[in-house]
C-alpha cells in the first residue's frame, strides 16, 4: 500500500504523520513551533519529519510523497507559503525547501484548513454529488468549501467565515469580526475582562459544564457569535453536510447541540435539512495531517 508523509504547521506546533493512501494514521510526532524566524521555523519541520522516521520502520524512499497543509494564504502551483498571521514564512519556498532537504520530488501544499476539510470530506464518505462546508474553531475560526468534488477557492481567500462581521449585543451594541468576537482567545479575554480571572478556554468551558452562572453569559453570547455566521453559511451555500473541528469545539461536543437549537431559530422551513447533517469530527487533532497525506495521492 502506498504512503506519504503529511505535515500540519501552526504557529505552536508542527505535527507529522505516516499516511496510506486509504488515509490510515500509521505513524505520528509532533514539535514544538519556533515562529521568532523563518529558518527556525523550517528546521522544525525538518525536525519533524527526520522524528517521524526515526521513530517508525520506514524511510523516505517508501513515501510517495510529501504533503503540506500551511495557515494563511499559499501559491499551491509554486509551492510557496505567501501570506500567515502567525507564521515568519512571507514568501517562503515551501515546496523547494523541502525537495532540497529530503530529495523527494512529490510534494504538495496547501492552506491547513483545507487539507484538514479534505480528511473530513474523504471520513464522510467524499460524495461528489453535494456541497460540504468544514468549519474550525480554535484559536482562530475559519471554513473550507467543498462543492461536488472541489474546492471553492474564489481568488485564493475563500473560507474565511471568521473575518465575517457579526452583532454583538451586550453593553454598547457593536459589529465585531467573529474571529476576534468567539474564538478560542476571546472566550479567556471576555472570562478575564468580566470575572477578573486568568481562565484557559478549556476551564472557561469546564465551569460552564458545571453550571458556574458567571460564565453562561459568556458561552451564550459566544455561540449567539458563531450561529451568525453559521446562517451565512447555511443562506449562500445551502450545505448538504457541515462537519466541524478545532480544539474548542471538537473537545466540547455539547456545543453542537447548543449550535443547532440556535441556528434553528434563523432559518426558514427549506434550510433545516442541514440540522440533522451537522456533526463533529472524528479525526480531530489529526484531520490536518491526514488530510495533507492524501493530497499526495489526489495530485497523482
Amino acid at each position: 500500500m502506498k504512503k506519504a508523509i503529511g505535515i500540519d504547521i501552526g504557529g505552536t506546533k508542527i505535527a507529522a504523520g505516516i499516511i496510506t493512501e486509504m488515509g490510515e494514521l500509521l505513524k505520528r510526532t509532533e514539535v514544538k513551533s519556533d515562529p521568532s524566524d523563518r529558518e527556525k521555523m523550517f528546521s522544525r519541520v525538518v525536525e519533524a519529519v527526520e522524528q517521524l522516521l526515526k521513530d517508525s520502520s520506514y524511510s523516505i524512499t517508501d513515501m510517495a510523497g510529501i504533503g503540506v497543509g500551511v495557515p494563511g494564504k499559499v501559491d499551491r502551483e509554486n509551492g510557496i507559503a505567501i501570506f500567515q498571521n502567525n507564521l515568519p514564512w512571507e514568501q517562503f519556498p515551501v515546496t523547494q525547501r523541502l525537495r532540497e532537504s529530503f530529495g523527494i520530488e512529490q510534494i504538495v501544499i496547501d492552506n491547513d484548513v483545507y487539507t484538514a476539510a479534505f480528511a473530513e470530506w474523504t471520513a464522510a464518505g467524499g460524495n461528489r454529488e453535494e456541497t460540504f462546508v468544514y468549519v474550525t474553531i480554535s484559536t482562530g475560526i475559519s471554513c473550507a468549501i467543498i462543492h461536488r468534488g472541489s474546492f471553492f477557492r474564489g481568488a485564493g481567500f475563500a473560507g474565511e467565515i471568521g473575518l465575517i462581521p457579526i452583532f454583538l449585543k451586550r453593553t454598547a451594541p457593536h459589529l465585531e469580526r467573529l474571529e476576534h468576537a468567539a474564538a478560542g482567545p476571546a472566550i479567556a479575554k471576555k472570562a478575564e475582562e468580566r470575572l477578573a480571572l486568568r481562565l484557559s478556554t478549556k476551564d472557561v468551558l469546564e465551569r460552564y459544564l458545571a453550571g458556574v452562572p458567571e460564565v453562561q453569559s459568556i458561552i451564550d453570547e459566544v455561540t449567539d457569535s458563531w450561529v451568525q455566521g453559521l446562517y451565512s453559511i447555511s443562506s449562500l451555500l445551502d450545505p448538504h453536510k457541515i462537519v466541524f473541528g478545532g480544539s474548542v469545539i471538537a473537545n466540547n461536543p455539547f456545543l453542537l447541540e447548543i449550535i443547532k437549537e440556535k441556528l434553528k431559530t434563523y432559518q426558514i422551513p427549506e434550510q433545516l435539512h442541514v440540522l440533522n447533517q451537522m456533526s463533529i469530527s472524528t479525526i480531530k487533532q489529526n484531520n490536518g495531517v491526514v488530510g495533507a497525506g492524501l493530497k499526495v495521492f489526489e495530485k497523482n
